[in-house]
């Protein structure tokens, strides 16, 4: 009996951590469509906003087969405790890497619109360094997610604070400058598009970021205030 036990163990490590790699490439994967998104948005590159609008439907593939996966591993292991929020969290965050990787092929559209209409960089280091900080925030959550790090996931959450904050900063300049020259508003409306698209990114990093500190502690901090998710965060340090 111990020797099955141990058998089972194994399979199920292996089937957990194959699904965990699955889950991952496809979080580096949509990484790469918003920097590729921004990229060509910023210099005008038609062929690679392309490039990343046609990876939208591998990013959809690799979501079912993460969430086959899923469905096994519940079915077949029926994890308990800690191995089951960690399924579960998978299932969830999954769903989130899926709309960041729909977020950043809405960037791509838009920086096509903005080739076909004569691009120039009017304004976009609006959106540059708002970017810098989403595709920062993202990295660092899935960091989190692949090292179960507790403590660097609530960094990503205190980080939301100051992506909303630069996202209101950049709307607010992006409508000076439309008050400044009125023929640049249709540029400037694609910009406000964007920086919508980058600010909702930032918000599924934090998600990815509230499962880390799920699957730590057992705590649900959806909706919860920074002490309550640092009692959290210093709960999961301590077990």
């Amino acid at each position: 009996m111990p020797h099955q036990m141990a058998h089972t163990s194994r399979s199920f490590d292996h089937d957990l951590k194959e699904t965990t790699s699955l889950f991952l490439a496809m979080g580096a994967l949509v990484g790469e469509q918003v920097a590729h998104a921004m990229r060509a948005l910023i210099e005008g590159d038609s062929m690679l906003a392309s490039q990343v609008i046609e990876q939208d439907s591998q990013v959809n593939q690799m979501e079912m087969q993460v969430d086959e996966h899923v469905l096994l591993l519940l079915a077949r292991r029926q994890p308990a405790a800690r191995d089951l929020r960690y399924v579960m969290a998978i299932s969830k965050g999954v769903v989130d890497i899926e709309r960041i990787g729909d977020e950043a092929t809405k960037i791509a559209h838009m920086a096509k619109q903005v080739a076909a209409d004569n691009h120039n960089t009017y304004c976009h280091h609006e959106v540059q360094h708002l970017s810098n900080q989403v595709r920062l925030m993202l990295h660092s959550a899935l960091m989190s997610f692949e090292n179960l790090q507790a403590e660097q996931a609530f960094e990503v959450m205190r980080d939301d604070g100051s992506v909303d904050f630069e996202y209101q900063s950049a709307v607010r300049a992006l409508m000076t400058y439309v008050m400044a020259d009125a023929r640049q508003v249709t540029q400037v409306m694609n910009l406000m598009w964007v920086l919508r698209a980058l600010e909702r990114i930032g918000d599924h990093a934090r998600n990815l970021a509230e499962l880390v500190i799920y699957i730590s502690s057992g705590t649900d901090v959806r909706h919860s205030d920074f002490h309550t998710v640092k009692q959290a965060v210093d709960a999961a340090k301590d077990s």
